[in-house]
């Protein structure tokens, strides 16, 4: 039993290590009071969870969704930035924070619809929307399928699939072992934790989800700012199809970057994503490719 619980617990530990954070990142995270706001966290219970969220400034609506694993502190460079101008509202996603959620079963499509709620919640008509990473996707497909809930939408690191089409290879198999190893050592196990379920559940969503199809993308009409690190663990082409895929896209390909652009590139990542959200869209074809 001891051998089994060390091996998911090595397991999890090199999931985790294997994010890409600087060291001034996790001290920010460790003592920041974003995600841990006794002042202002709530929970809105919907859907079979108790979702926990936070929400900062005021003016127009801007929902910011983390990555997996991750929580509201991994905005904290973002977070009192746009609260200047921006009603930010942040959420601990499904499984993750401090949201519990006890379902054996986890979806793209579940936290896509447990954020449309919160808005609905919050009697929030629309809102600008950032994702990262797996909040990325959920933006993608919040848009996809709740669009009259998103007005501009900026994620960065998303995917539509998870196959070396779209992951780095290196980055695919590691997570596709992790998750197969981890799952063997759940099922001998006779008492796993409630925590080693969930972490679980959570790789395997990086292991075998999402299952986007690219003419989907012809669904999302807001304006969009598709973003990616050309190190990113998600390939630069893969981000350029995202592009394309979408009607009205910008696209933002930082140099040498990897997944982490809103940390590594904060003061920049925060500027052009403001700017984005406040100019309006400019639809660039025909000569207007020359300007």
């Amino acid at each position: 039993m001891k051998t089994l619980q060390l091996t998911i617990t090595s397991l999890l530990l090199l999931l985790t290590a294997s994010v890409c954070w600087d060291q001034n990142f996790e001290k920010d995270m460790d003592t920041t009071m974003y995600g841990r706001n006794k002042a202002v966290g709530k929970y809105a219970e919907f859907r079979g969870i108790k979702m926990y969220y936070e929400v900062y400034g005021k003016g127009e609506p801007l929902l910011i969704i983390h990555g997996n694993g991750g929580s509201i502190k991994n905005f904290v460079y973002q977070i009192p930035y746009f609260a200047k101008n921006y009603r930010v509202i942040l959420a601990d996603s499904r499984a993750q924070g401090k949201t519990i959620d006890g379902a054996d079963s986890l979806s793209y499509e579940m936290i896509s619809d447990d954020l449309n709620a919160l808005l609905d919640h919050l009697k929030i008509k629309n809102a600008n929307v950032i994702g990262w990473s797996d909040g990325g996707i959920e933006g993608l497909l919040l848009a996809m399928y709740h669009p009259d809930k998103v007005k501009k939408l900026a994620v960065t690191g998303a995917n539509l699939r998870p196959d070396t089409t779209a992951v780095d290879p290196f980055v695919q198999k590691m997570m596709l072992n992790i998750n197969i190893k981890g799952a063997d050592s759940l099922k001998r196990m006779k008492n796993p934790t409630a925590e080693m379920k969930n972490q679980l559940k959570l790789m395997h969503l990086l292991s075998y989800e999402p299952n986007i199809k690219t003419a989907d993308l012809k669904k999302i009409s807001c304006p969009t700012l598709v973003i990616g690190g050309d190190h990113d663990v998600i390939t630069t082409r893969h981000t350029l199809e995202i592009f394309e895929g979408i009607k009205n896209a910008y696209l933002w390909i930082l140099p040498n970057s990897g997944h982490a652009t809103p940390v590594v590139y904060k003061d920049q990542f925060n500027q052009v994503v403001a700017d984005f959200f406040a100019k309006p869209f400019r639809k660039i074809d025909k000569t207007g490719r020359f300007r």
